[in-house]
This record gives structure tokens, sequence and C-alpha cells, in this order.
């Protein structure tokens, strides 16, 4: 039997997808080249903004129509569903739908109503039935109700076969309540994950030969278990390393809270040559004003501080951010307030966006919403500045010397390699394929865009 996943949103859905894969791949299954061939799809879902909603909805309109040609033998009515038409000329082959992820746990009860054609809808407390749903669609079991019950279960090993690198979540849910975010709402209170279920997960990831890990958690410096703090945890992973003589090479993290990244984290990180000198710092605003609206619980100032503390005790790190712009009540100086911030901080890059109402917020109820038009001009205002600011600092790189790891064969030049640094930059250079998964030492050269030309040292 075949599955096929198709997921969205952030990566704490990349990892719980690739641990749902785990299971089907322990009982044999195997993976599809495309849904219309699948005997299970599984559509892990993202609510953080209505657009990635629209477009999964958008999606499942396509599903019915699959089912339907899959369940009936129709003559196909349109080219994206003559596929699945091919595949069933000799009969009927069911196809078995279930939507899972945030979207399903705040439309738990909606979805299925709405979309009967669904067979599964498994909100973020029930991905742990999904041995169940395996064993029904197996016909091992009769269908039953999933069970929803309010407690997270971390799985086992989050791991994407033949990848070098895998995420491996530590805590799950978020304490902020941002008051533009659904976050709290789908994914529910902080979870902190056993420390010695992280070190076994890091163990089997090595077997594997995984060259690099990233700690997920919706706020990973607020990490606490049993006493063990964000800091410690580092430390424990970086022994557990070192000790075992692991294939893994570098950890990386994210996200940071800013107002939780603590001096006792950024003291492991400056004498590390495991944890990655990068780190992913979302600000999210460069106006004090703005940032107490969106229940950020730091100002400018202290965002600065802990800027200026990160560079004092790490002059090699490489700082990235989330920016949003058009947030209710948004004046023209708070968008000068945020140009200035980065032109402050120089970001090597930034996830850039502007405000979009999320139902079920308290900023989607807030007066003075800005019309989408001067979202959009104030957020290209963002991009351009930052664009200009990654040329710049991308080109202070040139001449230097980095280790690189290998990860695939670069899609624009089949002679090329395609790696990454320890800052997450991207990097061509010719070298044999063998060199794949690999950690290398390259040079620098140019500059193509966003991505780095070298040679193999």
């Amino acid at each position: 039997m075949t599955y096929f996943f198709e997921t969205y949103g952030c990566q704490m859905n990349i990892a719980e997808s690739a641990s749902i894969e785990q299971l089907f791949i322990s009982r044999g299954w195997e993976k599809s080249e495309c849904p219309e061939y699948a005997d299970i799809v599984v559509i892990n879902t993202c609510s953080v903004r209505a657009t990635a909603e629209n477009r999964i909805f958008g999606r499942l309109g396509w599903y019915a129509g699959l089912k339907a040609v899959r369940s009936c033998s129709p003559e196909a009515k349109n080219k994206s569903l003559e596929k699945a038409a091919e595949y069933v000329k000799d009969g009927p082959k069911p196809l078995t739908l279930v939507v899972t992820g945030c979207m399903a746990e705040r439309l738990l009860d909606d979805l299925k109503k709405d979309h009967p054609f669904v067979d599964y809808v498994v909100g973020t407390y029930a991905k742990k039935n999904f041995g169940k749903i395996i064993d029904e669609v197996e016909g091992k079991l009769d269908p039953t109700l999933i069970d929803d019950s309010e407690k997270y279960q971390f799985a086992a090993v989050s791991y994407e076969p033949g990848s070098f690198s895998s995420y491996v979540p530590i805590m799950h849910g978020c304490n902020n309540f941002c008051s533009y975010c659904i976050v709290p709402y789908v994914r529910g209170r902080e979870t902190s994950r056993q420390v010695d279920e992280i070190l076994s997960e890091i163990d089997v990831l090595s077997k594997y030969g995984v060259r690099e890990i990233c700690l997920l958690g919706q706020n990973v410096n607020s990490y606490n278990c049993d006493g063990v703090d964000f800091a410690e945890l580092l430390k424990r992973i970086e022994n557990r390393i070192k000790e075992t003589d692991s294939s893994i090479g570098w950890v990386r993290f994210m996200s940071s809270h800013p107002k939780d990244l603590s001096e006792k984290v950024i003291d492991v990180i400056s004498k590390s040559d495991i944890i990655c000198h990068h780190i992913h710092l979302p600000v999210q605003h460069g106006s004090s004003r703005v940032l107490a609206e969106m229940n950020r619980k730091y100002t400018r100032e202290q965002y600065l501080e802990t800027i200026a503390k990160i560079k004092k005790a790490i002059p090699d790190v490489s700082l990235t951010t989330d920016i949003m712009m058009g947030f209710p009540g948004e004046t023209d100086e708070d968008v000068e307030e945020t140009l200035s911030l980065m032109k402050e901080v120089r970001y090597e890059n930034a996830f850039m966006y502007y405000y979009n109402v999320r139902e079920g917020t308290p900023a989607a109820k807030m007066k003075n919403q800005i019309p989408v038009k001067i979202r959009k001009e104030r957020l290209q205002k963002v991009i351009d500045l930052q664009m200009e600011i990654t040329a710049s600092e991308m080109e202070k790189r040139k001449g230097s010397v980095e280790k690189v790891l290998v990860e695939s064969v670069s899609r624009d030049n089949k002679e090329e390699l395609l790696g990454k640094t320890e800052r997450d930059e991207r990097v061509a250079f010719k070298a044999s394929k063998d060199l794949i998964g690999k950690f290398v030492t390259v040079k620098i050269n140019d500059l193509s865009g966003n991505t780095f030309r070298g040679e193999i040292l």
C-alpha cells in the first residue's frame, strides 16, 4: 500500500509529517510519487494566516474530484484528473483522505461536516492515533471515533528518509498569546519534551547518518523540563554528540522569543563548536508602541540590548528575523522606526510579511485596521531595504573560507554541488557527487543573487 503527504506551514508541521511517515514505513507502506496513485493522502495543514487556509480549502476541492474519479472511474473532466482516470481504468481504487494539523484542530467539527469526503479529521492532540488509522485503512480495525484528548505526545523520531538534516521537536505549544497569532489556540500551552527522549532521538538520527539537527519549538528559549532549561539542554546535547562520536556536526534551533533569550544561552553558543553561530530572533516590529499592541512583552530598546549582547559574545554571529508590517494602528513613524532598527542590526536575511487578519485573535477586533494596499506598500519598503542589507553583508563574505554541508546536486548546473554554511547561506561549487552528505571546506569567490559560488579546498 502507498501513502502521500501534502504539508503546509511551519517547520513543526514538517517534523510532524516526517514522524507520521515513519509509522507508514515501519508497517511496510511505500511512498507514492503523486496523490493520484496513493492509497492514503495526509494533508498536514496550517492556520497561521487565512491565506494558508484558503489555499487548503482549494486543495480540498481538488481532492473531492480525485476521490470521485478514484471511486467510480468516470471520464476525467479536466486535465488535472486525467492521471487518476487512467489509474482506475480497470476498476475503482478507493482513496482515504486525512486532514490533520492546526487547521484541523481549529475547524475540527466544521471540516468533517462541510467536507464529508474527508475520511479523518485529526486535531493537534490526536496525532498519536495515526497507527490506529493505518490499521483501519488496512482493514484490521473497524472505523471508530478518533480520540482528541488534550495531551500532546511527542513522536519518537521525526526523520525524513534520506535527509542529512533533521528536525528534533523539543517542545510544543505557546504561552505568549501575541495578539495577532492563532498558534496558542490551536497548539495549546507549552509542553517541554523529556531530555532523555530528545537525546535518544539524536542517537537514532546519528545512526541514520544525519549531519545537522534543528531543535524545534514555538519558543525554544522557554524550554524547561524537570529543572533543565534551554541552556542546559544545549550543553547536554553537545556533550552527547561528542561522547558518542556522532555523525552530527551542527545543531541549530528555532524559533526564539527575544524576551526569553538568556545570557546563559548566548554564552553556551559562544563557547560551542557544534551549535551554529546563527540565531533567528524574530523582532516583528521596530516600534515599542506597536510591539506593546502585539503583546510581544519587550521594547525596541530591550531587543537591541539583547542584540548587542549577542554580537559582543559571538562576533561572527549571523542574525535573521521576522518582520510584520501593517499591524492595526501602525503609523508612518512606526514604519520608520522599523527601518532604522533594520539598519542598526543589519540582519543577513529576514522573513517579511504584512499583517493578515486572523479570526479568533485579539488583533482581529482592533480598530484602525490598515488597508491592504498600504500594508503592501509598507512591506515593500522593508523588503527593498533588507535586499540592500543582505547584498551588502554577503558581499563582505567574499574571500572567506567556510565549512559547508553538501546537500545535493545543483539544479542549475549538474556539474556543481549545492551546500550550506554554518550561517545557513547557500553555496554552489564543482565537486564529486560522492561528497553529498559530508562536510567540506570551501573558499567563497563570488556571489550570484543570494547564492555564493566557491571552490572546494
